[in-house]
């Protein structure tokens, strides 16, 4: 990926048509989230980039407590827009260890800072290495969302 389709590659970050994708994350592209494995074991999780300008502004959030177990497949929280609502599931499987309860009081910051202040929840994984399997990250992840940004025509602009 050069300078000539439009992509901008800094050293831990790539920015295409105004999308950023840090690379030391794991995505799911498919739902657009995020996956962050932690020091301690953790993964939080939270939209990407793409995800909270597909949704729109964020109204509304809810996150499941800790404690819950999630399922692999099922809901972690549910958010909703003025265009849209829908689930973030769980691409990893596992109990929530800490939701982010600055994004139930203001889901907004989502859309200001995705991968900052705008994460979702924190899960203790319960088969990390398999749902692993099922996310890219780095240069696969740089490809597969340029696919997923040129297909849908998205440009991201935020707010700062």
């Amino acid at each position: 990926m050069g300078l000539s389709d439009g992509a901008v590659q800094h050293t831990n970050e790539w920015e295409y048509n105004g999308c950023v994708v840090p690379l030391d994350l794991y995505y799911d592209i498919e739902t657009q989230t995020w996956f962050k494995i932690n020091e301690d074991g953790t993964v939080t999780m939270g939209l990407t980039d793409v995800g909270q300008v597909r949704a729109g502004r964020l109204l509304h959030a809810r996150i499941k407590e800790p404690g819950k177990y999630i399922k692999k497949g099922k809901p972690v929280a549910s958010l909703e827009s003025g265009k849209w609502a829908g689930p973030i599931n769980a691409v990893i499987e596992g109990e929530v260890v800490e939701r982010n309860e600055k994004v139930l009081e203001q889901p907004d910051i989502i859309n200001y800072d995705p991968y900052g202040e705008g994460w979702v929840a924190k899960l203790k994984p319960s088969n990390l290495e398999r749902d692993l399997k099922d996310l890219v990250t780095g240069q696969k992840a740089v490809e597969e969302m340029k696919k997923y940004i040129d297909e849908w025509d998205i440009v991201c602009m935020r707010c700062t």
